[in-house]
């Protein structure tokens, strides 16, 4: 099978499309056929090196989301539940996550972490560009492969860990992002108000239609003081920081009393002060997080979680996923190199 493949011949790394051996399913797993791709930073920082896949995942082949179809079951994945209350067959179309070697034909995968892909599957939106080269008749999976990273991760982090409920408020930084422009769109269908942080006026007005209340463009604006600004100096209850660094200062800031704060990126940096007095007075939480290295019962449960709670809200058109641009997978340093200028917004996907 074909695989983007990481190459460091004694200097700069390099990507490319290279043969490799096709994985086997052992028992309680899939084998599916990779129809299409989602980019993640993580593809980035593990091509620079600073990002090793954990034990047991291909070391040299990126990737950590992906769409296309059943193609083979272990010894006892067909009879292994789905998130849907079902067995897979060859030939479903699934999505899902993994810990890594997604860019490749074909991809070996647990069961239980496999989500569905239905037939009357809604397309996505914002796409800005998608190469001639790809079928448009792949769109659905192509969209498919957009959702799993961003909305499971934003999912994760708001509902499950942050238990952002309807009447609270949200702040999310970088919302133009993948991660930031499934956030939003949760909170918003979580009835929550929502604020977000971007240096592009341009991608704060995009994201408004997706259910963006108030829009802060830190290029400009202090976002601490506009958040206290419009709450009435009381703070925001969630913040989502998907940026570090710098940031904790202004974050700390803007909670309320008893605010929460995940900690999901690190773009901006991985240190900073942290003023514990505000911690202590406010009496704030704060939380890291991390999906790749949980264990497959950890994202086994965050499946069906998100297949309940979720997937419906796709059906019916509430949230949908963001695309920016399709690539084709022989273009993936092209496409790597687009989310590194930050001109994204939204999701770029690499497709076979």
């Amino acid at each position: 099978m074909r695989a983007v493949v990481i190459v460091r011949p004694g200097g700069p790394e390099v990507l490319e499309v290279r043969e490799v051996p096709v994985p086997q399913p052992d028992a309680g797993e899939v084998l599916v056929r990779v129809r299409a791709v989602g980019l993640n930073r993580a593809d980035i920082l593990q091509r620079k090196g600073h990002y090793p896949a954990p034990p047991g995942v291909p070391a040299d082949i990126p990737g950590l989301e992906y769409a296309g179809e059943v193609a083979a079951l272990g010894s006892s994945a067909s009879s292994a539940a789905s998130a849907a209350g079902r067995g897979w067959v060859v030939g479903d179309r699934v999505m899902g996550l993994v810990a890594g070697g997604a860019c490749a034909e074909f991809l070996v995968a647990h069961g239980d972490t496999l989500l569905a892909v239905a037939d009357d599957w809604p397309g996505s939106t914002g796409t800005s560009g998608v190469s001639p080269a790809i079928d448009r008749e792949a769109d659905q999976l192509v969209t498919a492969a957009a959702i799993p990273e961003v909305f499971v991760t934003a999912y994760d982090a708001l509902v499950r860990q942050m238990h952002l409920v309807a009447g609270e408020s949200v702040l999310i930084h970088a919302v133009s992002s993948g991660v930031g422009t499934a956030a939003v769109q949760l909170a918003h269908a979580w009835e929550a108000r929502t604020f977000g942080t971007s240096r592009s006026a341009a991608k704060l007005a995009r994201a408004v239609p997706l259910g963006l209340d108030v829009a802060i463009d830190t290029s400009r604006e202090d976002f601490a003081a506009v958040v206290k600004r419009e709450t009435g100096g009381r703070g925001v209850d969630v913040v989502l920081d998907l940026v570090g660094g710098p940031a904790l200062a202004g974050n700390l800031d803007a909670l309320a009393p008893r605010g929460r704060m995940i900690v999901v990126g690190l773009t901006a940096g991985r240190t900073a002060p942290l003023d514990l007095g505000l911690v202590l007075t406010k009496r704030l939480t704060i939380v890291g997080t991390a999906l790749r290295n949980r264990s497959p019962g950890e994202k086994a449960a965050l499946t069906r979680d998100f297949a309940r709670e979720v997937m419906p809200l796709f059906a019916s058109g509430r949230v949908a996923p963001v695309l920016d641009r399709v690539f084709p997978m022989a273009e993936v340093g092209e496409a790597q190199r687009r989310m590194e200028t930050n001109l994204h917004f939204g999701k770029i996907v690499l497709a076979w």
